[in-house]
């Protein structure tokens, strides 16, 4: 299952609905071999996974040992974590690093308003829509000045008196953030991953080699072809 408070929030979030059962049987299959080997889990029931990397992002960066904290996701709600060089994003797909300046040039606004940005633009991939109407053009253009929701003037005039003169559809676009500011506000929260949930510390997730049962997973499997790749490993010092 992949669901999460949200849930409780909002009807239309993402759900395990539709999800092949055999995928979804394999999940705590995933998690045990994962375990096996060693591999940090986070396994979450009434958060995300988003929400613990969030988590880790800010336990991280209060330890002096971690130099830079990368997060292996192009995820676009990740992207809040994003600060400076101190933390990036690793598409690593597309062979991409994304720092503070890079978020602010792929979203038009920074780390800071991202949550803001999908909550008008919505995020398919979590299942909420956004606000009619609204397009990553006029969000960035309109967050770029006002930074979150709550400071956006209801009025479209004194977007203009503020400097939105080029921007199309101005008293349209207000109209609708007037009309549906608590929506908005609703997605907001949908998007705005939770940076406390208990996931350990540093030293608690450095891998320390595979358990004893891990090879006989293997095996079980029909994967003994990667035991030579095992044995090959060592933790880090």
């Amino acid at each position: 299952m992949i669901e999460s408070f949200r849930n409780d929030l909002y009807d239309g979030y993402k759900t395990s609905e539709g999800m092949e059962p055999v995928l979804l049987e394999q999940i705590p299959i995933i998690e045990n071999a994962l375990r096996a080997l060693g591999v940090t889990v986070w396994a979450m029931e009434k958060y995300e996974a988003d929400d613990a990397l969030a988590s880790a992002v800010v336990i991280a960066c209060e330890d002096r040992r971690v130099h830079q904290v990368r997060i292996l996701t192009p995820d676009k709600d990740l992207g809040q974590c994003v600060s400076g060089r101190r933390v990036v994003q690793v598409d690593r797909r597309n062979n991409l690093v994304l720092d503070e300046n890079e978020i602010c040039k792929k979203f038009g606004v920074g780390p800071e308003s991202i949550a803001d940005y999908l909550a008008l633009v919505g995020d398919s991939a979590d299942g909420f829509p956004g606000l009619s109407g609204w397009g990553a053009k006029s969000a960035s253009s309109v967050l770029a000045k006002y930074i979150s929701l709550d400071k956006i003037p209801d009025d479209h005039e004194q977007w203009k008196q503020d400097g939105l003169t080029t921007l199309r559809g101005v008293e349209k676009l207000a109209r609708t953030l007037r009309e549906n500011r608590k929506l908005a506000e609703l997605f907001r929260t949908l998007a705005t991953l939770v940076d406390d949930v208990p996931v350990g510390t540093v030293d608690s997730w450095k891998w320390q080699g595979a358990e004893p049962e891990f090879a006989g997973l293997l095996k079980e499997f029909g994967a003994t072809h990667l035991l030579d790749r095992l044995e090959k490993l060592k933790p880090l010092a």
